[in-house]
């Protein structure tokens, strides 16, 4: 119980620390990219396949870098865990959402099969199926705790070069943990339910943790700068207190 009530009291006190705009940006990403998984890329290559969710995978990763470097793997985690409650609780939202009798807007345009078509697949696409919210939510959890571990470890491996430190860990857990998260979600949803094949899952998974990659070198500098700004002004000082004061307490 104390235990359950001192990590109550953390996570609170994270969320205060982390500047809002962070916080909000993560959240958002992480619905968005797992509500967009529904829908897949077509590259017109057999051996190729990927999901409309990588348009925002990188945002995650690259904002869990940020909260990484300055408050920690712990607080990176729990910001994670958080962001998967509230994309379950907007899942059922979205599935309540869904059986509300309605009309899209999309219905109004000319489309063939009518109405009662163009409503059925938007309601089901936002309903989504449980085993898409399984697949993305044991992918994220996985994938998440691997980056930020990997962060940290890298970042104390190469700490005796502060800058090459921060833009090598950055690379690294990222590519290593958003392979994780496209095979892992591959494997699970894609290869059992959208009918991908095994080769399939595994470009996918490569090719999209080097398109994210691409990403996080092309956006890193301004994570650099946001997180070296937040130790210059004491962003989220209290809780790095907090933390330590545990630690010593122990």
């Amino acid at each position: 119980m104390t235990t359950i009530k001192n990590l109550f009291t953390e996570t609170k006190l994270l969320l205060r620390n982390i500047p809002s705009l962070i916080t909000a940006l993560f959240v958002t990403a992480v619905v968005s990219m797992n509500l967009l998984a529904n829908k897949s890329i077509d590259l017109n290559l057999s051996w190729l396949a990927l999901d409309c969710g990588i348009l925002f995978s990188w945002l995650v990763f690259l904002l869990m870098d940020v909260v990484t470097k300055r408050f920690g793997v712990r607080a990176a985690n729990i910001l994670a865990a958080v962001a998967l409650l509230v994309n379950l609780c907007f899942s059922v939202i979205f599935l309540a959402m869904s059986y509300i009798p309605g009309t899209w807007s999309q219905s109004f345009v000319e489309t063939i099969g009518g109405p009662a078509l163009v409503n059925g697949a938007l309601d089901g696409t936002f309903r989504s199926s449980w085993y898409v919210i399984l697949g993305s939510s044991v992918a994220f959890m996985a994938s998440a705790v691997t980056n930020n571990v990997l962060n940290f470890t890298f970042g104390r491996i190469f700490k005796a070069h502060p800058t090459a430190s921060f833009y090598l860990s950055c690379y690294l857990s990222t590519v290593i943990g958003q392979f994780l998260d496209n095979i892992l979600f591959a494997f699970i949803v894609s290869y059992h339910f959208f009918g991908w094949t095994a080769l399939q899952c595994v470009m996918c998974a490569a090719t999209g943790a080097v398109a994210e990659l691409l990403f996080e070198v092309v956006f890193s500098p301004l994570a650099h700068r946001i997180v070296r700004t937040y130790e210059a002004e004491g962003v989220g000082q209290a809780y790095i207190d907090y933390v330590a004061a545990q630690k010593e307490a122990v």
